[in-house]
């Protein structure tokens, strides 16, 4: 996996050391233009988060929890990645929050999306 972030973030290496304590072996990034970037993953405006990473064909865009990379990694679908958009509090990096209610978005080949898993206290 590779994590490409701006190099002015830290909740971003938060994430990081998470993915990389459950063995997944990840390598850093620093971007000056993380809009570039993100478009040219295809990661849609409105899904757009702090960082973008790169696994396997798949996209993984903000604060992603681990099960959810996980989860796509093994099954595959046929999806282009997932995405947490914005910062939510209490997600992977974002500080422990056992109240946290997100949901982890699936970015759909034809430029829809759709809610992929949900987080819930």
């Amino acid at each position: 996996m590779v994590v490409y972030k701006s190099p002015y973030c830290g909740c971003c290496e938060a994430w990081a050391e998470a993915l990389t304590a459950s063995d997944t072996a990840l390598r850093m990034e620093n971007v000056e233009d993380m809009d570039a970037l993100k478009t040219g993953h295809n990661v849609p405006d409105d899904a757009w988060s702090c960082h973008t990473a790169v696994a396997d064909g798949y996209v993984f865009e903000g604060h992603v929890p681990l099960e959810a990379v996980k989860r796509v990694l093994e099954e595959r679908p046929e999806i282009i990645g997932v995405a947490v958009p914005g910062m939510p509090s209490g997600s992977l990096g974002m500080g422990e929050d056992p109240s946290a209610s997100y949901d982890v978005v699936g970015l759909n080949r034809d430029g829809s999306q759709s809610v992929y898993m949900e987080i819930r206290p």
